[in-house]
């Protein structure tokens, strides 16, 4: 699957939550449920989302890892070049296998700057990021907590299916994700989505062009609304 540049522009300029609602209109139904669920933080909300297609990893960090040294530094070798490989753009997806108790905060100052030269775009994971000051301008970091130390941290394996907050991900599934939490886009929904978000903006302007108007009153919003009920899905 690709994304055509045109998508990946609207995309790149749309919240998660009008992503979520935009789907669900491409659906022609309510119900959608591939999305996190819990709150999140971002290293950069400013930046706006995040969108490619996920390259998984499965970390921990509480207890030091019980393998040799030489194997643990080659996972992590092997690590960093699957998150080398595969389509563009890419996150990397990465699940912390001690929550909800995570204190070892794989992304920071250096991880944030390598992926970034590796060519990702930024990082989604239900893990601790750290070093908010010193992370890489460009490489947004959307994580479940915030702490102090990498503790034990390590590679455990890599493209396998994760999951984040509820959310199963598996490696090279479409992701939009901000300071909002993030979705899985369904590959066959990438043709119809840009039409979707289209339809979608433009249903929501039957209440907030009114809504922003001087004079604006609940006899307005009655006829505002009931048009905005035949138009939503």
């Amino acid at each position: 699957m690709t994304i055509p540049d045109d998508l990946l522009e609207i995309l790149s300029n749309c919240d998660t939550p009008t992503v979520c609602n935009a789907i669900e209109v491409a659906q022609g139904k309510r119900g959608f449920a591939d999305f996190t669920r819990s709150t999140m933080l971002s290293s950069a909300p400013e930046d706006g989302p995040i969108v490619g297609f996920a390259r998984t990893a499965r970390i921990a960090g509480r207890e030091p890892p019980s393998e040799p040294t030489k194997d643990i530094r080659a996972r992590r070798l092997a690590y960093f070049r699957s998150m080398a490989s595969g389509p563009r753009p890419a996150i990397a997806v990465v699940e912390d296998e001690d929550y909800p108790g995570c204190v070892g905060a794989w992304w920071g100052e250096v991880h944030s700057a390598v992926h970034k030269g590796l060519g990702l775009a930024g990082a989604l994971t239900n893990g601790l990021m750290r070093d908010l000051d010193d992370m890489e301008p460009g490489f947004q970091v959307v994580a479940g907590s915030i702490g102090p130390s990498h503790g034990f941290v390590h590679v455990r394996e890599f493209g396998s299916p994760v999951e984040i907050f509820g959310l199963r991900i598996s490696e090279g599934d479409l992701i939009h994700a901000d300071r909002h939490g993030a979705v899985v886009i369904p590959p066959d929904l990438v043709p119809r989505l840009r039409t979707a978000i289209d339809k979608l903006l433009a249903t929501e302007q039957i209440i907030l062009g009114p809504a922003r108007e001087a004079g604006f009153d609940i006899e307005r919003l009655e006829t505002a609304w009931a048009a905005f009920e035949r138009a939503r899905t």
